[in-house]
């Protein structure tokens, strides 16, 4: 009796053992599968997070870069245009310098012997004065710039200017129109040096730049008598008005 107690006890414990080794197996099984379904279904979460990371990422750079460098081009280009403009609108650039630079009257010839006539003339006062006339002969307008350079007999210089006698414009004359020059001949007092007596005058002109002209060399004007002239020879720039001329 003993022994088929201690039979059916084996039993027992090995029927236990083989379910426990059973049920083990059962749940590595089960955690195998547990771990492959895990890694089966975080695998697709990875590259799904990381592909519109990337997406969102390259459509950024798309988006911003390419408005920035249409940006870029259109600001450029105004910005060049406007500078071409601004430099041909101001001078000096070349265009906005060179109507400051030019003389209005470039165009317009300088008064010479070749179209003038020259005469010489006393006048009452003031005393020790004379008056010489430039008339243009020619048929178009000319400059009579500065005033004139003149000898009288064997001078080896040209007289003094009135420097207050400097008008605000070139004096321009028509055709048949004349302008003047006061010449004060030698000092009212007495007080001028190295005095001669001469009938022989010339006349030589200057150009727009203030040189002497270069058309040729002066021409002579008559005298009527000899003149007296001294140290204290001077004359004015060319005036449009005979009354201007003898002011000085």
């Amino acid at each position: 009796m003993r022994n088929l107690h201690l039979r059916r006890a084996a039993r027992t414990s090995a029927l236990g053992a083989v379910a426990l080794i059973a049920s083990l197996s059962l749940t590595a099984c089960q955690g195998d599968d547990e771990a492959a379904s895990g890694s089966s279904a975080s695998a697709p979460a990875g590259p799904s997070s990381q592909t519109p990371a990337e997406s969102s990422g390259a459509s950024g750079d798309k988006s911003t870069a390419t408005p920035a460098t249409d940006q870029g081009k259109n600001s450029a280009v105004p910005s060049t245009g406007s500078g071409s403009d601004s430099g041909s609108d101001s001078g000096g650039g070349t265009s906005t310098a060179k109507p400051q630079d030019v003389d209005d009257d470039a165009a317009v010839l300088a008064c010479t012997g070749a179209n003038t006539k020259l005469t010489m003339t006393e006048v009452q006062r003031p005393v020790n004065h004379m008056l010489l006339t430039m008339t243009n002969t020619g048929s178009k307008a000319c400059n009579a710039y500065y005033h004139p350079y003149l000898r009288f007999g064997d001078a080896q210089s040209v007289p003094k200017t009135f420097d207050d006698s400097k008008p605000q414009a070139v004096a321009t004359i028509n055709p048949g129109e004349s302008v003047y020059t006061g010449v004060m001949t030698s000092a009212a007092d007495g007080s001028g040096t190295n005095g001669y007596s001469t009938k022989d005058l010339s006349v030589g002109f200057q150009n727009r730049d203030g040189n002497s002209d270069g058309t040729g060399s002066a021409i002579t004007v008559p005298l009527a008598k000899s003149v007296f002239v001294d140290s204290s020879l001077s004359v004015t720039y060319w005036q449009t008005s005979m009354d201007d001329a003898l002011t000085y």
